[in-house]
């Protein structure tokens, strides 16, 4: 199968982690992919975290670009049996609407929803899209108010491949310290509200050896900025997997206390982090909706403490958490999620094929063989 897909690609935004996860998952497959994604000069995220395969090309700017853009020539040249975007709130919607129904003449059409509510933008609702994908029921409550529920499909974010690591190994290879509890922040919007934690691991520090791993490139000056007691280290960068899951090997939780906005959200952080085997203590809220268990919550400053201890001293809900992982990522595995779209895209084309005979149908006798005589002098040549 042919997939085309208009995406952010090699970028730290949970769009590309998305696109990412299942779009190798389908070259692996055997399918050929081309990747449609913006511009090195504006693109959806905060860093570039990874050289573009040869099946990528940059081709478009943003929608907020003070002039959005969209070079079509690639997306009408390149062969694909299924167009897909990839959070159409964030490409040139009306560039990309004025090719559209070449789209649609040659392949069926699929769109990947990130947005947290119906969007107010008129432009967004241009498109006839053969097939409307959300991530749960959240999503689902809110599109099928004006799309037909025939057109949407609920397929889950998928996660990370389970890919556990030796902690003192990944500690030596960064030259992290064996004898602390290292507890990670990671990601470009987390560090700010983290920083509500550090008077708590302050005190709990005064008992237990414990080192706080900053990785990111905002809001390190505020980091840099406390003037407590709390042994830090910071590490100034976006990076790639391979190193990021060095980082979590090496670490014994990942902090993640972040309020969501409103509306129906994914942590693509946790979906990305999972599969480390490193445990993730975040601040309840809907990021982490159908994942209780999976992701060890708190809602308060006494729940963060009694939890970090839980983990930090393998307690019973620590063994409880590892058995309901391993259940979720098999239930979620990019593998697993990527077939399902396949799925998906053979019922569509599976559809393509019935019209197309549908529609011989509807030519009349004299024409059909009209048809059929010019097919037989074709095969002459």
């Amino acid at each position: 199968m042919n997939i085309g897909m208009m995406s952010a690609w090699n970028q730290d935004s949970g769009v590309s982690i998305h696109a990412e996860l299942i779009g190798r998952e389908w070259v692996k497959m055997g399918h050929k992919l081309s990747v449609f994604s913006f511009f090195k000069t504006d693109f959806h995220g905060t860093a570039i975290v990874g050289k573009d395969e040869d099946y990528v090309t940059q081709c478009f700017t943003t929608s907020q670009a003070e002039s959005p853009f969209l070079n079509v020539h690639p997306i009408l040249k390149k062969d694909y049996d299924i167009f897909i975007t990839q959070d159409l709130g964030m490409l040139p919607q009306n560039e990309l609407a004025k090719i559209f129904n070449h789209i649609k003449r040659r392949a069926k059409t699929v769109t990947i929803i990130h947005h947290n509510q119906l969007p107010s933008e008129p432009s967004f609702y241009q498109f006839d899209w053969d097939a409307i994908v959300c991530f749960d029921d959240r999503y689902y409550n809110f599109l099928h108010k004006v799309f037909s529920k025939e057109k949407l499909h609920i397929i889950p974010f998928p996660c990370y491949p389970g890919r556990y690591g030796d902690k003192f190994k990944a500690r030596e290879k960064l030259g992290l310290p064996p004898d602390r509890y290292i507890l990670l922040i990671f990601g470009q919007r987390a560090v700010k509200e983290s920083l509500e934690l550090f008077h708590i691991l302050e005190r709990v520090s005064r008992y237990l050896p414990i080192l706080i791993l900053v990785v990111s490139k905002r809001s390190l000056e505020l980091v840099r900025e406390f003037k407590g007691n709390l042994e830090i280290l910071i590490k100034n960068e976006a990076p790639n997997m391979e190193r990021l899951y060095s980082y979590l090997h090496a670490s014994d939780i990942l902090l993640y206390h972040r309020t969501a906005p409103l509306g129906a959200v994914v942590s693509s952080t946790a979906y990305q982090c999972l599969g480390s085997g490193c445990p993730i203590l975040a601040l309840k809220s809907n990021y982490f909706y159908n994942m209780d268990g999976v992701v060890i919550t708190y809602t308060n400053p006494e729940e963060f403490e009694a939890n970090l201890m839980e983990i930090l001293n393998r307690g019973t809900r620590y063994y409880k958490w590892q058995k309901t992982l391993e259940d979720f990522l098999n239930r979620n595995s990019a593998s697993f999620i990527a077939h399902q779209y396949i799925k998906l895209f053979n019922l569509l084309l599976e559809e393509k094929a019935v019209e197309g005979r549908d529609a011989l149908k509807q030519i009349p006798k004299m024409e059909l063989s009209l048809v059929d005589s010019i097919q037989s002098t074709a095969s002459l040549f």
